[in-house]
């Protein structure tokens, strides 16, 4: 089922549309992802899954575009720029409770569709060594909050509340209901 474009280079939100059926045409696309001034990170994630998704010089496809936030107290923690920086990040959410917010934008022509899931992570105490051993490993290099869930960074999360695909990248069901109503691919059919 190759019926639409995921506007993503993210190998993680591939995966996940593999694992249920699906095939998409990958066109990544670059934009300017500078949250604006005061922006909240929900507002944040929306606007660049909709600006990813119109960015996608595939007019006449079906397109899906998603942008990832980890967030805590409003603040947005993107991926970490070296590894003093996803070090800081582990470490200041060591202990704590925090959302992971997927936008996800679905365009056909002009007419667009944006939603998106939030997801309550709790990250155990994490020691020194723990962090500096994880972030040796590299994985933290490309992922929102310096973690990745489906990966190493599973042992740093004690706990979850709502959808785990969401946390490694790509809400499933709210996607997949939003392709229906688009007329896109399905993995299941509902009808016998």
């Amino acid at each position: 089922m190759s019926d639409f474009v995921l506007a993503s280079a993210s190998p993680r939100r591939l995966e996940l549309l593999r694992r249920v059926g699906l095939r998409p045409r990958v066109l990544a696309v670059d934009i300017d992802e500078t949250p604006v001034a005061g922006e909240e990170p929900v507002a944040y994630a929306r606007r660049m899954a909709e600006e990813k998704a119109r960015a996608c010089p595939e007019a006449g496809s079906l397109v899906l575009a998603a942008d990832t936030v980890v967030h805590v107290d409003g603040r947005i923690f993107g991926k970490p720029t070296d590894e003093a920086d996803a070090r800081a990040m582990l470490g200041e959410l060591s202990g704590r409770e925090h959302e992971v917010t997927t936008a996800f934008a679905l365009r056909r022509g002009e007419a667009i569709e944006v939603g998106h899931c939030c997801t309550l992570v709790r990250f155990r105490e994490l020691t020194e060594d723990l962090i500096r051993a994880y972030v040796a490993t590299g994985e933290p290099s490309d992922k929102a909050g310096g973690y990745g869930i489906q990966g190493l960074g599973a042992c740093l999360v004690s706990g979850i509340v709502g959808s785990y695909p969401n946390v490694v990248g790509l809400p499933l069901v709210p996607v997949l209901e939003a392709l229906a109503r688009a007329g896109g691919p399905s993995p299941l059919s509902e009808s016998p």
